[in-house]
Order: structure tokens, then sequence, then C-alpha cells
């Protein structure tokens, strides 16, 4: 069945951007791969996820660089969805995520905005 694999998220840093993924929102790290001349091929996931996964790529020139932090043009860009939302924005919230709202509850669940590191939603 075909369905969107990854999602690229270009960072300033590879160690950064896993630290924040996998320490402080909570996902596995999947995979971190050296692809020689300082690439490394870095897919990170929720726990549990069989399907879309984020590739974590460096940036490497001025435009990918100014992307940082804007790559949806101020939009919220993911949606993670949960099994337990209150569990996961505690956790989250212990660690230190920046949350741009409190919790709010819409028809279809309940919503938070929150920031990565570089200021994505």
């Amino acid at each position: 069945m075909p369905h969107i694999g990854l999602c690229t998220l270009v960072v300033r840093d590879y160690d950064e951007a896993i630290s924040f993924y996998v320490e402080k929102v909570g996902f596995d790290l999947i995979e971190d791969s050296d692809l020689g001349d300082g690439k490394r091929w870095v897919v990170v996931a929720p726990k549990g996820a069989i399907e879309t996964r984020i590739l974590l790529a460096e940036a490497r020139n001025n435009q990918q660089t100014d992307a940082i932090g804007n790559q949806t043009g101020g939009r919220v860009g993911f949606f993670l969805n949960t099994d337990d939302f209150a569990r996961d924005h505690a956790n989250m919230t212990t660690a230190g995520v920046t949350f741009l709202e409190e919790p709010r509850y819409e028809p279809y669940g309940t919503v938070a905005v929150f920031e990565d590191l570089y200021g994505n939603k």
C-alpha cells in the first residue's frame, strides 16, 4: 500500500537535532548511517511508528540554512498523533519542549502546538 515513508526536515546540526527529537520529544532513533563527506542518513520516528518517519538532513548551503526553522512558512508542518495525549504532553513538557499554547479540545481531538529547537511548529 503506498504511503509517505519519510519527510525531510533540514537541521543545523545532526547531533543537536537527534538530541532534541530523541531526548525531549521521545522519538526513537531509527538510523544514523555515515554517508561520507560529513553527510549522514538520520531517521527518527515516534515510538512504534512504522510508516511516516522524519529524515533529519543537515543544511549544506545558504538556501538550506535560511530555511531552518521556517520550512513551512510559519504554519504547523507536522502533526503528531498519540494514544495518550496527557502522558506525552507531560513528558515533553518535563523534558523542556516549548508548547506555544495550552492544550485545547477540538472536534477532531486534543491539540497543543509545540516548536522544535529551530522554531518549526
